[in-house]
């Protein structure tokens, strides 16, 4: 059987690691960076030693920031609602958020989700930073905008439990049909979430 030589198959092994990635996809990768010039592998080696060094997490929300830059933009941001506070789960969660337009609070990242099988429970989150958080900010209302899992249910019914108490208006992005989905492809429990959060016209 035909083998690779120990740089390309060391190439292969490490592109693997990446999510999404298998062999094949590997291999393919792997050879684009080898044909290509050698300005541009290095430039992508360069990129990532980058992002290495320079990216960190905000010490206020727990979102990805330049060392640099800390607190992150969002954090410093004098034109943002600071009385609306949006709790996600991972840092690609804000800029899904971002895209929409419609939010202009502060966030708070978790960095995960509970999840008992794996061994995630809630002292492996940012919960204690959000409680601290919360005591220290005069917020209106906390958004929790956790992923439609179970664990991401999970999560925002934890957090759900430990605000309420304390007197905050606490809710959760609403759940249903997707624009342009059709009703007969739709699993139950998506239904099952559009009728229970419907709205009146």
């Amino acid at each position: 059987m035909a083998e690779f030589a120990e740089p390309i198959a060391r190439l292969i092994d490490e592109l693997r690691r990446l999510p999404g990635v298998g062999h094949k996809s590997a291999q393919r990768l792997a050879f684009h960076i080898l044909r290509s010039a050698p300005e541009d592998a290095a430039r992508l080696a360069s990129a990532i030693a980058e992002v290495k060094a320079r990216i960190t997490f905000c010490s206020v929300c727990h979102n990805l920031t330049d060392i640099e830059r800390d607190p992150c933009a969002y954090c410093v941001n004098p034109a943002r609602d600071q009385r609306l506070l949006c709790v996600v789960e991972e840092p690609h969660n804000v800029i899904a958020i971002e895209r929409t337009g419609e939010f202009h609070g502060l966030y708070h990242v978790l960095h995960g989700a509970l999840s008992p099988l794996r061994g995630i429970g809630p002292n492996e989150l940012r919960i204690r930073s959000l409680l601290e958080r919360l005591r220290s900010l005069d917020i209106a209302e906390v958004i929790l905008a956790m992923n439609p899992t179970t664990e991401g249910e999970a999560t925002a019914n934890y957090i759900g439990r430990l605000l309420k108490p304390i007197g905050l208006r606490v809710t959760r992005l609403a759940m249903g049909l997707p624009v342009g989905g059709d009703l007969e492809y739709a699993d139950e429990v998506t239904l099952h979430k559009a009728l229970a959060y419907r709205r009146e016209l």
